[in-house]
């Protein structure tokens, strides 16, 4: 009897123990997770009271009358149906915005991708062109090169002075209907910087075997870069892509510093349209619907690129699409 009862009391004794490391195990992970929440909780505050919190409040506003001086007052989709039936210039922003995304970002890309495959090869100092052709990028979207712009290409600027020393009268560029627009699309070129890297990168990590092999094969310099080089680096392409077209959309700075909207709304980008109506003219309820639609416009242009990306971007693991 003795002996079955220390039997019996063995299997109790794995049972208690196994308890204690599950108990020890739960507590462990739970600090572990406590800790990782305590680390990311700044973040995630900030997310929460200055991202989600003004897209909810937007959202609400976008169905009311509201100047910001008194208590919005609930109107339904009538914010909405105005934008679309009774206000020219919010069409008029549209099209400028979209034609201004249309031509930048493809020219953009292709003068990034240019500079990157220059830069690819080692150099003696490559590392400072590098830095010296990001440096646009830093500084583009600041305040100060945006007067500095405005200066350039002003009707006594310094591109109407090259072109008099060769005889030829320069236009009033942000000034000119037909110009206006062009100078910001080229102000936005130069900014090539950060893709320009992004390509960079991309290009390091092609193998240097498959240009080896295409030129054994007496394949030539374009033929390489058709059928090795771009489909190689369209994961790289499609990235950037996708940032460039959101940034592009996004546009404000240019346009609202250099020329204000421009002469018979050449550059209204749809930013600038979306302030006016929001602090200018206090509309308040009208510019949240406005943002509202350009986050929808924005997820549908980008939408598109993921689905489309099946089509012709390559993926080295997955055997290539």
């Amino acid at each position: 009897m003795k002996a079955d009862t220390n039997t019996k009391e063995i299997p109790n004794i794995e049972v208690v123990t196994q308890k204690r490391t599950k108990v020890a195990n739960l507590k462990k992970n739970l600090k572990r997770e406590c800790t990782a929440l305590a680390f990311i909780s700044p973040w995630l505050l900030g997310f929460l009271v200055f991202t989600i919190g003004p897209m909810i409040a937007s959202l609400y506003l976008s169905f009311t009358d509201y100047d910001m001086l008194t208590t919005p007052k609930w109107i339904g989709l009538e914010n909405y149906i105005n934008m679309f039936t009774e206000d020219p210039r919010f069409w008029t922003a549209l099209k400028v915005t979209f034609t201004f995304v249309f031509i930048s970002v493809p020219l953009k890309l292709a003068f990034a991708l240019f500079v990157a495959m220059l830069f690819v090869k080692p150099r003696r100092g490559i590392g400072v062109y590098r830095a010296i052709y990001y440096v646009p990028s830093i500084v583009g979207g600041s305040v100060a090169v945006a007067v500095m712009w405005k200066q350039l290409f002003g009707l006594e600027g310094a591109v109407n002075g090259i072109l008099g020393y060769f005889g030829i009268e320069g236009p009033n560029w942000i000034a000119d209907p037909n110009f206006a627009l062009w100078t910001l699309i080229l102000l936005v070129v130069w900014q090539f910087g950060s893709p320009m890297l992004i390509f960079l990168a991309g290009l390091k990590q092609i193998p240097a075997e498959l240009y080896e092999a295409a030129a054994v094969d007496g394949a030539t310099k374009f033929s390489q870069f058709i059928r090795i080089t771009l489909p190689m680096l369209t994961p790289v392409i499609f990235f950037n892509l996708v940032m460039q077209v959101i940034g592009g959309f996004m546009t404000f700075t240019q346009s609202f510093l250099i020329t204000a909207g421009g002469p018979l709304d050449k550059t209204l980008f749809y930013a600038v349209y979306l302030y006016e109506k929001g602090f200018t003219s206090f509309q308040m309820g009208y510019a949240s619907a406005m943002a509202w639609i350009m986050l929808i416009i924005v997820a549908i242009f980008t939408g598109l690129i993921f689905k489309s990306s099946s089509a012709w971007v390559y993926y080295e693991s997955e055997g290539g699409k």
